[in-house]
């Protein structure tokens, strides 16, 4: 499987992490696990499922995924190929009017957020257009067709900015009170603009940063921040998160440096 990336046009890039283009030329079963961003898919060519509890659920052509804390496997059959649209922590809200954390761990069709004429018409640009870079001018247009004007929330910027300073490990009631604020609307805020709670998005964030830790091979940065979990619920939430145990996770690595 292939995955291109490619910066937005300049007015996106406050909403827009990135775009991407992703091509299977064989059937293959991946994983992905979570991140801090919701994601928009445009199928051009091919076919995706979701697999769960040895269920396969084919996804619509044209999808959101909400943000995630744990795993998930996907399907693809020969000759899949996907235009990713991959937001930054507040910038689907500039395009969805759902509070974002009623999307969280759902995968649902574009056809409950946007109106079907413009989604077909995107989906059949899409398939005609014989450049990746006339693809991606099709799906910035449809994006510039829908953004709105999105006033910043200095709240929840404030509270990204010491959540990733704290590579997660903040606790929710030391953020509310960096912020000057009680809990409750903090967390509304946060919920309604980025996808999850505040205290799920650090655990998601903290968790990347063990991932990172342990692929880079530095065990007291792992180490330190795996002492903010739950230590009798670890491995289990290091599982839930990484479809291993961190030995797993360990072996597989020192497989792949060899």
């Amino acid at each position: 499987m292939s995955y291109q990336i490619w910066q937005p046009v300049e007015t996106l890039r406050p909403y827009v992490r990135h775009l991407a283009i992703s091509r299977a030329e064989s059937p293959d079963t991946y994983t992905v696990l979570p991140d801090t961003s919701l994601v928009v898919g445009f199928q051009f060519s091919g076919r995706i499922s979701h697999l769960a509890e040895n269920i396969e659920r084919s996804l619509d052509v044209s999808g959101i995924t909400g943000m995630l804390d744990q795993y998930r496997i996907f399907k693809n059959i020969a000759g899949t190929s996907s235009i990713l649209i991959v937001f930054t922590e507040t910038g689907a809200a500039a395009f969805l009017a759902t509070p974002l954390h009623e999307l969280f761990g759902q995968s649902l069709s574009l056809e409950h957020f946007f109106t079907r004429a413009d989604i077909n018409e995107t989906r059949e640009k899409l398939e005609a257009a014989r450049t990746d870079n006339e693809r991606l001018r099709i799906v910035e247009a449809f994006l510039l067709r829908q953004l709105k004007e999105l006033k910043a929330d200095r709240m929840v910027a404030g509270a990204l900015h010491y959540i990733y300073q704290s590579k997660g490990t903040i606790r929710i009631t030391k953020l509310a009170e960096l912020l000057h604020s009680s809990q409750s609307p903090l967390e509304k805020r946060f919920r309604a603009l980025v996808g999850a709670s505040p205290k799920k998005f650090a655990g998601i964030v903290r968790a990347r940063y063990v991932l990172d830790a342990l692929n880079k091979n530095d065990q007291d940065t792992a180490e330190y921040l795996s002492a903010f979990y739950d230590q009798a619920h670890f491995i289990k939430d290091f599982k839930k998160f990484s479809s291993m145990t961190p030995e797993q996770y360990l072996k597989m690595l020192r497989h792949k440096e060899k």
